[in-house]
């Protein structure tokens, strides 16, 4: 909870989170439930003794690396079409309680294909979560199959002819493509191929880039063809390629808590929220994975708050940014608008 006045404000402010991964939020207790149900032994080393003892794991990450070993082990317990859906709608139900009325999600189906699980499994128990939070909670919702940077291309090239040829970007089902996973090591720019086919078909395209990697990734993914930048902090670290995102429009998906956690940053107030408010750069505020980083969207609304005491119209200028830099329709776009001025005109009155 904020430390300040500002809580109640900021539960009530409508918001748009773009960069969650579905399978980020296992929580401790979801694993160990899975793993019981579906016979999977989890491994036989001090953190995972427990629910205890893994939720105190979670807490000492030392780097991106460390966090995705904990990340991919925690995914050996989604076996059916059943425990994604019931992963997806936990996610939900929480972030509806946070105050979010539109959800961006990735998922990422090259590592469950791996292991067995069928493609169609995968994305069906996905899309029954967010058509359950769209009827029960009101929200909007996107589906966004993630590549990750530690598989080979290859990998990535089957799940995206198998999304082709089901026709789930022409239907729908998903509505975009982005890339995680180990920032430095892999070819800054190996999904060209792929993602130049997907730029000929329409596809939205984003990317993580500059978490870890210094500014020159997130103009390799710009050249591929992304329109949104997942992280982005390093950002700072090149005026000249700031000023070129800013003037494009294009949003920044930041997520403090992850940041932190993952030791990019040493406080939250070293997050450049500030710098980019007054370079003009639009982003939102996101949680990333926030059942291993211990912060879901509200969490970071108020640790930002209380690192940069925001005024009431830099929230609504945040808040308005991350609607229009959301992949939905304008009609949905102005209905969100509103609630934003709405909210923001009740605070104002009540100051």
């Amino acid at each position: 909870m904020c430390k300040s006045t500002f809580h109640d404000f900021l539960h009530g402010l409508p918001k748009c989170e773009h960069h969650v991964h579905l399978e980020g939020c296992l929580t401790p207790d979801l694993i160990f439930a899975l793993a019981k149900k579906n016979n999977v032994q989890l491994p036989n080393e001090p953190a995972y003794e427990s629910i205890e003892t893994l939720s105190h794991r979670y807490g000492h990450f030392t780097s991106l690396d460390d966090f995705l070993g904990f990340y991919f082990t925690g995914m050996s317990v989604l076996h059916h079409e059943s425990d994604f859906a019931d992963l997806a709608w936990s996610y939900f139900q929480k972030a509806h309680a946070d105050g979010v009325h539109h959800a961006e999600v990735f998922f990422d189906p090259q590592v469950h294909r791996d292991r067995g699980i069928p493609y169609e499994t995968i994305v069906s128990g996905f899309v029954a979560g967010c058509q359950r939070a769209e009827n029960e909670l009101g929200l909007t919702t996107r589906l966004i199959l993630c590549f990750v940077r530690h598989l080979p291309v290859e990998s990535a090239a089957l799940v995206y002819e198998e999304a082709l040829a089901q026709r789930h970007f022409e239907d729908e089902v998903l509505h975009g493509l982005g890339w995680s996973s180990t920032e430095v090591g892999p070819p800054k720019d190996m999904f060209r191929e792929l993602y130049s086919s997907a730029s000929t078909r329409g596809i939205r395209l984003t990317a993580h880039a500059g978490e870890e990697g210094d500014a020159s990734y997130i103009s390799t993914a710009l050249e591929l063809g992304a329109r949104r930048i997942d992280h982005g902090i390093r950002l700072v670290e090149d005026p000249v390629l700031m000023e070129r995102v800013a003037r494009e429009d294009v949003l920044l998906t930041v997520c403090p808590i992850s940041n932190l956690q993952l030791r990019c940053v040493e406080s939250i107030a070293q997050v450049p929220i500030r710098k980019f408010l007054d370079a003009g750069v639009k982003f939102s505020i996101n949680s990333d994975d926030p059942a291993y980083f211990g912060g879901y969207i509200l969490d970071n609304y108020c640790a930002v708050q209380d690192a940069f005491q925001l005024t009431v119209d830099e929230w609504g200028a945040i808040a308005r940014n991350s609607v229009e830099g959301s992949w939905i329709s304008e009609e949905r776009k102005a209905e969100l608008l509103k609630r934003i001025d709405d909210h923001v005109q009740r605070h104002v009155a009540l100051v």
